[in-house]
């Protein structure tokens, strides 16, 4: 399998980051070595200084599809997750400097925190997904899929004239407003509505 990224999809958090919103999705890879499921804890990684959490709603692919049409793009997801995307920002400021590529700020090991995944038929709307993470008890960041500049179709669509989807890959749809450093001690909590779906500890 392979994990899927969707950078700057929601509008106020293009806007945080000084970045302009986009006109077409803008996608980066993590390798499945990023992964980091079963609650684990996440160890801070020594070759940065300047960690964020970006907490997104993750969507699994069960068909194999490519040129996949919008009319179709429904059936080729069947499952909704949450997870982080652990960010090296100071890594990826060095590299958006210099034209370069994210991915060794985006795709170092661990670095793509996943809840257990939940039946696609549990959610009546897949636009009115609300979702939030909690950092040491507080609420750091919240949002709703409706607010998302491109939906779970509409990235599906794009994704797959340049990337062929298969059964088991994730797709980590973008972040809202409010991302931030983390610490050694922090705990993380990420919800769909009032549903805890994951906990992490930074060590």
């Amino acid at each position: 399998m392979k994990v899927i990224a969707v950078g700057r999809n929601y509008i106020d958090h293009a806007k945080e980051l000084n970045n302009p919103v986009p006109t077409t999705p803008v996608i980066f890879m993590k390798p499945d070595t990023a992964i980091l499921k079963d609650n684990k804890d996440f160890y801070y990684p020594e070759f940065s200084k300047d960690v964020h959490y970006e907490v997104e709603v993750v969507i699994r692919i069960c068909n194999e599809g490519k040129h996949v049409s919008p009319k179709f793009a429904h059936k080729y997801y069947d499952a909704i997750g949450l997870g982080i995307d652990f960010t090296a920002r100071d890594i990826q400021a060095q590299h958006k400097e210099k034209g370069l590529p994210w991915e060794l700020a985006k795709a170092f090991d661990h670095s793509a925190v996943i809840s257990p995944l939940l039946p696609k038929e549990d959610f009546p709307d897949m636009k009115q997904i609300a979702f939030s993470m909690l950092k040491n008890g507080e609420t750091v960041q919240s949002g709703n899929t409706h607010d998302m500049i491109f939906d779970f179709e509409t990235l599906i669509v794009f994704i797959s004239k340049y990337i062929t989807l298969r059964k088991g890959d994730l797709i980590y749809t973008g972040t809202p407003v409010g991302v931030g450093p983390i610490a050694i001690g922090d705990k993380f909590e990420g919800r769909i509505g009032d549903q805890t779906m994951f906990t992490c500890n930074i060590k």
